[in-house]
């Protein structure tokens, strides 16, 4: 071959090799985003039972305009089982309940997961939910 198809052929490689690199970086970037996409989707979804249980009345098994059932032990909003463990990992949700304010915790996601952010916390009060991702 002559000098100049072995620099084409050189050159195609290395080409081909950029693309690899760059479309591996972007499918991990892609699957961080969903990731945190999903928590905060999951959260969300948590936070709008939360905020049923709250105004719904206590005779029909409800808060009746609290979210800890008036400091009653064991009592108040809970996750339900099957929600308490995130589908991204083996991470369950923290509750932190006071009478107008609940909030779930992730933490440790990047220990656990390999994604690039350690916490997930989503507050929620009587009228919205926030939702908050930290490095």
């Amino acid at each position: 071959m002559g000098q100049q198809q072995l620099l084409l052929i050189v050159l195609g490689v290395i080409i081909v090799g950029i693309a690899i690199v760059v479309g591996i970086n972007l499918f991990n970037a892609n699957a961080e985003e969903s990731a945190k996409d999903t928590l905060v989707s999951e959260g969300t979804n948590l936070g709008a039972m939360a905020q049923q249980f709250y105004k719904k009345p206590k005779a029909l098994g409800g808060g009746g305009n609290t979210f800890d059932s008036g400091g009653v032990s064991n009592g108040g909003f809970v996750i339900p089982p099957k929600l308490e463990t995130s589908s991204i990992g083996n991470i369950k949700w923290v509750l932190t309940k006071t009478a107008q304010s609940c909030t779930f915790t992730f933490t440790n996601v990047k220990a656990t997961t390999g994604y690039n952010f350690s916490t997930v916390v989503i507050t929620v009060t009587p009228s919205e939910i926030t939702s908050v991702v930290n490095n």
